[in-house]
């Protein structure tokens, strides 16, 4: 799966991800819902969550008993780069026609 078949909240979780070390379930929450301006539920949050553990791109480890927290493996960095990369042409090329 490239990160252009992933959903727009899912790329935002990686940003979110990314822009943190190691943070928890409620932390990412916390940040997205500051961020979108919106209420985020948990059964959206933690199946998008598990679905960016599937795809490699986010690594998910134990805090304690209770708690996760979420880290972008090297696969999740490189996509996320390429995607910044690939909108910096876009722009770039939309600027110039």
């Amino acid at each position: 799966m490239t990160i252009f078949a992933l959903s727009g909240f899912q790329r935002d979780l990686l940003i979110v991800i990314a822009d943190h070390d190691q943070p928890s379930g409620q932390q990412i929450k916390a940040d997205l819902e500051d961020a979108r301006d919106e209420e985020i539920n948990h059964g959206r949050l933690y199946p998008n969550l598990d679905v960016l553990v599937n795809t490699d791109y986010v690594e998910k480890g134990q805090i304690d008993r209770r708690t996760n927290y979420y880290e972008l493996t090297d696969e999740g960095r490189t996509a996320l780069r390429e995607r910044r990369e690939w909108e910096e042409q876009y722009l770039r090329e939309t600027a110039l026609a």
